[in-house]
């Protein structure tokens, strides 16, 4: 994952409830990722997957995706 472009556009998909998936578009993978690890709650986000320039990436690669060095955004800053 050394190559993720972080600025290409994503599509998120998450367990909306039992009725299906749920589907957002955002404009940067960074985005994605940030609203993926920081607004999901972890029950949804364990079946969350994101796709990028054709390629799938599920929630524990989402998450390295998040805590890399090359990750542009601001994290959230963790619970004391």
């Amino acid at each position: 994952m050394s190559n993720f472009d972080y600025t290409a556009s994503a599509g998120l998909f998450s367990a909306k409830d039992r009725s299906g998936l749920r589907y957002r578009r955002f404009p940067h993978a960074g985005e994605a990722i940030k609203y993926a690890i920081e607004k999901l709650p972890s029950r949804v986000f364990s079946g969350t997957s994101l796709e990028v320039n054709r390629e799938r990436y599920h929630a524990e690669q989402i998450r390295a995706l998040y805590e890399s060095e090359r990750y542009p955004l601001t994290r959230k800053d963790p619970p004391p």
